[in-house]
């Protein structure tokens, strides 16, 4: 498999006990996971947890990380931050569990949205879909 020449890393936040909703962001034109780009030298979830920051106020302490989860893909891409040529991207995404009720902080986004957690989930077919579809899986076996 080819080396990916950009990564984004970010996280599938949920809450309840048991799971009943999940955080997405409001785009323009989606609805998307809180994440971003690493910077330098950055781990996976070093970059997760900054973008998990930024975009939603939410810090490391306010969740409980699940260590045994973690989805990745990867997909060509071409925008302005690939200044129109086409690049393989990597999108890693960790599962944590919000440890109480935040109020989210709007940065990045035009809106957010806690998510029923009903599957199966038609959200966005080649990123959002698959990643539930695991999410529910890794529930179901835990």
């Amino acid at each position: 498999m080819p080396k990916p020449e950009l990564t984004a890393c970010g996280f599938l936040i949920v809450q309840g006990e048991p799971i009943d909703s999940f955080l997405l962001m409001k785009h323009h034109d989606r609805w998307d996971l809180p994440k971003g780009h690493v910077d330098g030298n950055e781990t996976d979830l070093e970059c997760a947890l900054r973008e998990l920051v930024e975009e939603t106020g939410i810090e490391k302490s306010e969740i409980e990380i699940d260590s045994t989860f973690r989805f990745s893909l990867q997909y060509h891409v071409q925008y302005k931050r690939t200044k129109g040529k086409k690049k393989l991207k990597k999108v890693v995404i960790f599962l944590a569990k919000l440890k109480s009720p935040k109020e989210i902080v709007i940065t990045e986004h035009q809106g957010f949205e806690w998510f029923d957690w009903n599957p199966p989930h038609t959200i966005q077919e080649k990123t959002i879909d698959p990643l539930l579809k695991q999410a529910e899986q890794h529930f179901a076996s835990t």
